[in-house]
């Protein structure tokens, strides 16, 4: 697996793939690739770990596991998909906790950066990885299918502390829709609003965070029921900077 995704990932001309998939500004995202392949690639479990703690992730983790074994029930076959999944850092901790109930799911993980996704590939053979933008799950499924088993639609899908990136937050939710199931269901945990505007730079952060109502409205627009909340007891802490962390579910 780790050898064919190497391969596949070296292979792929971004600029290129980025305008099939109609992302609004192919130069940007392919700046975005680069900024954490050469910026937080190889050091990005240890970013995520510094910012929440071991206890925090656990939370985050507890709290996505929840939402995924809400009604209506996954079938014991389930496939879920985690949208942005990085290093799957989250994806492997919460995959984990579903197969002890449901042996039988499959996972997978789509991510913009390939350098992200190798560690993933490299250390969990059960995962199937695949390079996607958010806001196009479909299409992104559709051309990393020419070189992998994937579904065109999921059981259930996740995504953790990738919407702050997306370039189109409320395309995504779209694009969410489109590839799920008719009962299938969504989890989104992201950053609420804060002012910390060095995020940009430092952490390639598109968007400083989100108002849960605003999360709301643009989830609506696509989904019949929908819950945002914050999390409370838990915050994105850097340099002595607090974020607080909401997570929204969502269905038909």
């Amino acid at each position: 697996m780790s050898s064919d995704f190497e391969k596949y990932a070296a292979n792929l001309q971004f600029e290129k793939l980025f305008h099939k998939l109609g992302a609004p500004n192919p130069g940007i995202l392919a700046d975005t690739v680069r900024h954490f392949t050469t910026e937080e690639a190889e050091k990005r479990d240890a970013i995520v770990t510094g910012y929440f703690g071991k206890s925090g992730i656990d939370r985050i983790v507890e709290v996505v596991t929840d939402c995924l074994f809400e009604k209506p029930e996954l079938p014991a076959s389930a496939k879920i998909l985690d949208i942005g999944a990085g290093t799957g850092f989250f994806t492997t901790r919460i995959a984990k906790r579903v197969e002890a109930e449901n042996p039988e799911a499959s996972f997978y993980a789509m991510d913009l950066t390939p350098a992200m996704l190798l560690p993933l590939v490299r250390e969990n053979t059960n995962v199937t990885a695949f390079v996607g933008i958010a806001e196009n799950i479909r299409d992104s499924i559709k051309y990393a299918a020419e070189y992998f088993e994937i579904p065109s639609k999921f059981d259930a899908m996740f995504s953790t502390l990738m919407l702050h990136h997306s370039t189109q937050p409320e395309r995504l939710f779209g694009s969410i829709k489109g590839s799920l199931k008719k009962i299938g269901k969504a989890i989104v945990v992201d950053l609420c609003e804060h002012g910390f505007e060095e995020f940009r730079t430092e952490m390639g952060d598109i968007h400083l965070g989100f108002k849960p109502e605003m999360v709301c409205e643009m989830a609506r627009k696509h989904f019949a029921k929908v819950r945002v909340e914050k999390m409370p007891g838990i915050s994105c802490e850097c340099s002595g900077r607090a974020a607080e962390i909401f997570v929204a579910s969502m269905r038909d």
